[in-house]
Parts: structure tokens; C-alpha cells; sequence
């Protein structure tokens, strides 16, 4: 059997997440780990570390030339963190699987302070995520918000280093680089609605490349119902690094209960919706799911209007 190309971006939690993924896929098909080699791409995204991404162009940044390569052939699975991947799919291209999620939750990471409401009054909380941002303001409306981007092991040092007072990252990157232990506690899932897919992975390939055994056996049927209506819920609310977007989908038995909310940019104001379906093994299942997403999503987007958009 030929060779299969995994394309990855070149960060520590990239390489990481890849990792898993091609040893995964390499059991899966039968293959030494030889034969599932990793292609490092950087992206647009990995190179600008200064600015917002919603100042040079959104998310899509981090996938646009991984996306690239696999229409060019260069590769022939991408590695994503869900999060990152933008609403629609490019033409040809399509997520072949969706593999069991980490922690969906935020970490607070912080050198002196054990949680956000022991900040100091105008304490500085360094996130690029305008949810974040708006998450916190909304709890907290006297923080500074500083921008940090950057890779993990950066901006854990900055809060080791007192830069901040406190920084939120994504709790399911830290464990995949076993990093956990620098989190001093969990942001709950109500508070801090995750951004749609968050702790999940997307491996991508061609429309055409979706009939291997990889696809069937890493294809997590619970995390792909959740992250379509969570992606259901950021299609119909526009959801971008422009916009405070927070989805999060959870399944008790036969039922998936889906929360969604936008929030103003400052946190003054927050709009949110929940509800839910059954029928989880119905052969139309994803397809409710995402319209689970998309009719929540268009009533919090109704509600909201155009005051959720950051300027």
C-alpha cells in the first residue's frame, strides 16, 4: 500500500496531536508508523504572532495551506484542532473523522492567584480569544484584557514570569502535551461556554479519500454529534475570530443537549439557548444534530443582532 502523508502545522501541540493521530491510523490500516509519515507545514497563522487573528484575516489561517497541500496532492490527511477549522469546507475537501475529544473546558493558569475571582481589581488576563475575553469581562468587568499569542510553552512562561496575572487556555492542549500541571483550576462549561469543536480533532482529506478502515475505526460517533450541532450553532451565528461564540454539546444516553450563546465583546450583554434531541442512532442522526446547531444558533443570532460584533 502507498505511502499516506499526514500534514500537521509545526507547533509542539500540533506535532503532538498529529502524532497520536498517525499512530492511530497506522494501527488501523496495518502499516508501520514508517508508512503514515508526518509533512510539517507552516502555516500563515504560525507565523503571525503579534496581532489578533481577527485583525489578518481569522482561524482560517491555521489551515488554509495544510488545506493547500492536500488539494495539490502533497498530503493526504490533515491534522486539525477542531476549533480552528472554519465553518465550511473547502470544495473537494471534507472530515473524513472526528476522533474522541479531550477536555472540553478552559484552564485558568495563573502564578499567584488560584482562580478569576481572586484577581486583583484591574488584574491583567492575557487571552487573543475575544470569547474568552468576553466570558471573562462578563464575570470580571474591571480586568484588563492583554493579548497573548504564541505557542503553549511561550505563554505559560509569560504567566510564570508574572507578564500576567492570569491566562486562559484550552484545558485539552495542555494534557495533550502533558502539560496539566501548570493549571490551577478548570473554568466551569456554564461560565465559560467552549468555542465550537473545542478539544476535538478533524482529520481531513480529499472527497475522494474517505473509504479506509482509519476513517471507520478513529470516527467517534458521540464527539461527531456533539461538534455537528456545536458547528451547526457557528454557522448560523457567523461564528469568526470577529465574533464571542461559545457551543457546547453533551449526550446523556439517547439524548444530545446543545447550549450556544454570542456575547458583546465587553461582556455587558449575553445571549444564549438550549435544547435538545433524541434519536442518536437514527441513520439521519448528524444531519439533526447540525439543525439542532443551526436553529438555536438562528435564535440567539435573532435575539442578538448585530450588537455581538467586535469592532
Amino acid at each position: 500500500m502507498a505511502t499516506i502523508r499526514i500534514g500537521t502545522r509545526r507547533s509542539a501541540l500540533a506535532l503532538a496531536q498529529s502524532g497520536m493521530m498517525q499512530r492511530a491510523i497506522a494501527a488501523a490500516m496495518g502499516l508501520p508508523v514508517e508508512e503514515v509519515p508526518l509533512v510539517e507545514i507552516v502555516t500563515t497563522g504560525d507565523r503571525i504572532q503579534d496581532r489578533r487573528l481577527l485583525e489578518v484575516g481569522g482561524k482560517a489561517l491555521f489551515t488554509k495551506e495544510i488545506e493547500e497541500a492536500l488539494l495539490d496532492g502533497r498530503v493526504d490527511i490533515a491534522v486539525h484542532s477542531m476549533k480552528d477549522v472554519p465553518a465550511e469546507q473547502p470544495p473537494g475537501l471534507t472530515i473524513a473523522a472526528i476522533p474522541e475529544r479531550e477536555d472540553a473546558r478552559d484552564a485558568f493558569i495563573s502564578r499567584d492567584f488560584d482562580d478569576l475571582e481572586h484577581l486583583p481589581h484591574g488584574g491583567r488576563l492575557g487571552t487573543a480569544s475575544l470569547r474568552r475575553q468576553a466570558q471573562a469581562l462578563a464575570l470580571r468587568p474591571d480586568l484588563q484584557i492583554e493579548m497573548l499569542r504564541g505557542n503553549i510553552d511561550t505563554r505559560l512562561r509569560r504567566a510564570a514570569d508574572g507578564e500576567f496575572d492570569a491566562i486562559l487556555l484550552a484545558a485539552s492542549g495542555l494534557n495533550r502535551l502533558g502539560r496539566s500541571d501548570a493549571v490551577r483550576g478548570f473554568l466551569s462549561v456554564d461560565t465559560f461556554l467552549p468555542a465550537p469543536g473545542q478539544g476535538a480533532l478533524a482529520l481531513q482529506t480529499r472527497e475522494g479519500d474517505t473509504d479506509h478502515a482509519w476513517v471507520q475505526a478513529l470516527n467517534h460517533v458521540p464527539t461527531a454529534l456533539c461538534v455537528a450541532a456545536e458547528r451547526g450553532a457557528m454557522v448560523a451565528l457567523e461564528g469568526s475570530c470577529r465574533t464571542a461564540v461559545g457551543a457546547h454539546g453533551q449526550i446523556d444516553g439517547d439524548r444530545l443537549t446543545l447550549t450556544t450563546e454570542m456575547l458583546a465583546p465587553d461582556g455587558t450583554v449575553r445571549w444564549r439557548r438550549s435544547g435538545e434531541m433524541t434519536g442518536l442512532s437514527a441513520h439521519d442522526a448528524m444531519a439533526q444534530a447540525r439543525a439542532l446547531g443551526l436553529r438555536l444558533g438562528h435564535e440567539v443570532h435573532q435575539n442578538a443582532g448585530d450588537q455581538s460584533v467586535a469592532v
